[in-house]
């Protein structure tokens, strides 16, 4: 593989947790070779910023050529620029360059909400630079700032819809894609302003491409440690695309990774301490915590798991009009099915080497009863008994499926079975779920609504949650090579899975 590069322009913080040493921290945390050019000197800490010393634009063009001329980049990040002249010169030098991909972090707004970039400098920024910016990521401050100088109205917002609306605006000034960052307005659950601090639940990042809105959600976070996440999210994005990744996996996973930096950081200094830019060295493409998030949406994973769980099969038992002999058939198969689901949860809970795993597994076990238990109800309206049901002949696609998932548990280790149990547990899950909030479900008189109100019971939304957790405590354990062998089991699983409902739908 090609050695990955990309030139950070910014200004240099002496404690450490913004600007080029934050920068270079987070590129090294994603493998990535990073060079430099420096527009400014900082005396600060966390407590706020002492002075600045201007580099002279000269010397930063200078650094720039010194740089493209032997070594070139992939993509470049720009932070704070300091001044008029600065921004100039470097609109300038990079023109002189074939550059594929340019990361923009205005730099303009303190967190005390003090101007740091003067007006002269914001005009030339939006009309040199933006038009040539790949992704720009400004929060709410500087939008509204850059907006205000193009002389267009704007209004501070209050929801994620106003929000919207404003990232949509600020792409209008010329870059490709804007990541409008949503720190500066903690929404309620229902994505409006929250009556009071307690009720702010979430903060939303808003993705604008000029065509469509990529939304990535976290949980509201009152921690003090986040001097430097406007640096570290976009030098994460640059190290991202650097790695050939597209712009919403790379600004999600940029996301991701900071969330993790500041959930796990230490306190340092009396101020806003810095993240935490190393939670994720041991190569892991993805933030502890968030496993299955990245698995559902890797492109190999992806195609297969949307077949799965938007199956015409679930769909016809939404609308309530699959064949009554063809649900018949279904059900006899999943409660032969089950049986095999339960022995395998009982190995995994044998396999099991701690008292919550242990547990996750009965617990599974004992809603499987509760789903035979459903199944045999829904049997008797077709004149099947329980003996009717275990004299009939497993289909081929239940024998593979269940014969598959056994011997994964017999020939390998705990988390291995999880993988290979995981498309059962988490795709009935959210295939009911969005089915059973979709406006073109039928409820009133469909025969099958049970069956997706079982997957959206309580107790069903409590194992998933446990299995989930146990499957992300247990792979941040595990090698990058090992990751993808537990990923070809989930895919193979999955595959079994589609296959079940392809006899369920044509039986």
């Amino acid at each position: 593989m090609s050695v990955r590069r990309v030139l950070v322009i910014a200004g240099s913080d002496s404690s450490g947790g913004a600007g080029l040493e934050a920068d270079q921290r987070v590129l090294a945390a994603h493998e990535i070779y990073t060079m430099t050019a420096t527009t400014a000197l900082t005396a600060q800490n966390t407590l706020g910023v002492g002075d600045i010393h201007v580099v002279p634009p000269k010397f930063v063009g200078k650094q720039i050529r010194q740089v493209m001329d032997d070594i070139g980049c992939d993509v470049v990040k720009m932070g704070m620029l300091a001044s008029a002249a600065t921004i100039e010169v470097i609109a300038d030098t990079l023109q002189e360059y074939d550059i594929k991909s340019i990361i923009l972090d205005p730099v303009m707004v303190s967190t005390s909400g003090a101007q740091l970039l003067p007006g002269d400098a914001v005009r030339i920024l939006r009309k040199k630079l933006l038009p040539v910016t790949t992704i720009l990521t400004p929060n709410i401050p500087e939008a509204i700032l850059l907006l205000r100088d193009a002389d267009e109205y704007v209004k501070n917002p209050s929801n994620l819809d106003e929000a919207k609306t404003l990232a949509k605006q600020v792409h209008g000034l010329g870059p490709k894609a804007v990541l409008l960052k949503g720190g500066h307005i903690p929404l309620a659950k229902d994505y409006t302003k929250p009556r009071s601090d307690d009720n702010a639940s979430v903060v939303v990042d808003i993705l604008y491409d000029g065509s469509d809105y990529t939304l990535v959600e976290a949980q509201y976070s009152t921690s003090k440690n986040t001097h430097g996440t406007g640096c570290s999210l976009a030098s994460a994005i640059a190290a991202n695309i650097a790695s050939d990744q597209e712009l919403p996996a790379a600004v999600r996973n940029a996301c991701r990774y900071v969330e993790a930096g500041i959930t796990t950081s230490k306190t340092l200094g009396r101020g806003n301490g810095p993240i935490n830019h190393f939670h994720s060295t041991y190569h892991l493409p993805f933030a502890p915590g968030r496993f299955i998030e990245f698995l559902l949406q890797r492109p190999d994973v992806r195609h297969v798991w949307n077949s799965y769980t938007q199956h015409g099969f679930v769909q016809q038992l939404a609308q309530g009009t699959l064949p009554r002999d063809l649900f018949k058939n279904y059900l006899v198969q999943d409660y032969l099915y089950l049986t095999h689901f339960a022995r395998t949860n009982a190995l995994a809970a044998y396999k099991s080497t701690s008292m919550d795993s242990i547990s996750a597994s009965a617990h599974i076990v004992l809603h499987i009863e509760r789903e035979m238990s459903l199944h045999l109800d829904y049997c008797q309206q077709f004149g099947l008994s329980r003996s009717d049901i275990e004299k009939q002949k497993e289909s081929q696609a239940c024998v593979a499926y269940s014969r598959y998932v056994l011997d994964v548990g017999q020939s390998q280790d705990w988390l291995a079975l999880q993988m290979a149990l995981a498309p059962c547990l988490l795709g009935y899950g959210a295939a009911a779920q969005r089915l059973h909030s979709s406006a073109d479900s039928v409820k009133e008189g469909n025969p099958y609504w049970k069956w997706i109100e079982n997957y959206v019971a309580d107790d069903y939304v409590e194992a998933v949650r446990k299995g989930s957790a146990l499957i992300e405590s247990s792979i941040c354990k595990q090698s990058p090579a090992r990751i993808e062998e537990l990923v070809k089991i989930f895919i193979r699983a999955t595959e079994m899975e589609i296959r079940f409902w392809d006899f369920g739908a044509h039986s």
